[in-house]
């Protein structure tokens, strides 16, 4: 049976909408997953555990036209992992570690079957300009990225006002590198149902 119907595991209304402008019809499920990881794990290895982590702890069976995709995205800056902030002074200090710097994002994907699971990741580089405080202030008062790895969203106005370049998809560093994906769905032979309006 052909894989024609897609699950998103995932409660991101910026997941779900990059899908939605690729066209797919998309149905988002919940799924409740662990999302530390091994410490030993550096970057692109720690988005890949984690959005395959997220694959598997979706309990509901998988139907022969499914395919389920998770998603995980990491800022990774001086070989540290820069997570969601717990807090605003979490956030400020991640934002003034990026200023004036260039970073590394990476989006893993996992693409789950009925029969298999499949996962990719892509890296985006990422340069901010030096960043005034009173911007930073500004931003996490206004738009309160603690959903964010990195304390930031590229869409936003600090990526608007602040970032400076960037190497490598741009929508990777949004949450799905649509490029790639759009490629591995029609690896796997994927014939979605299209949105239409």
């Amino acid at each position: 049976m052909a894989l024609t119907e897609l699950l998103l595991g995932s409660a991101s209304p910026r997941r779900k909408e990059l899908l939605f402008n690729l066209g797919f019809s998309v149905s988002q499920v919940k799924i409740v997953a662990d999302e530390s990881h091994p410490s030993e794990l550096v970057g692109n290895e720690i988005a890949k555990y984690i959005a395959i982590e997220k694959a598997k702890a979706y309990s509901n069976p998988i139907l022969e036209n499914q395919l389920l995709i998770t998603a995980d995205t990491v800022v990774w800056h001086n070989r540290k992992h820069l997570a969601k902030p717990k807090d605003a002074s979490e956030a400020k200090e991640m934002l003034r570690s990026l200023s004036n710097q260039t970073h590394e994002v990476f989006t893993a994907v996992a693409l789950r079957s009925s029969n298999m699971t499949h996962c990719f990741s892509e890296k985006t580089k990422v340069k901010f300009r030096a960043l005034l405080q009173e911007e930073i202030d500004f931003y996490i008062a206004k738009y309160k990225p603690f959903d964010k790895a990195g304390a930031y969203g590229i869409q936003e106005w600090i990526g608007m006002i602040g970032i400076e370049r960037i190497e490598g998809c741009y929508y990777n560093v949004v949450g799905l590198p649509l490029q790639r994906l759009h490629a591995e769905l029609k690896r796997l032979d994927f014939h979605p149902n299209l949105v239409s309006e």
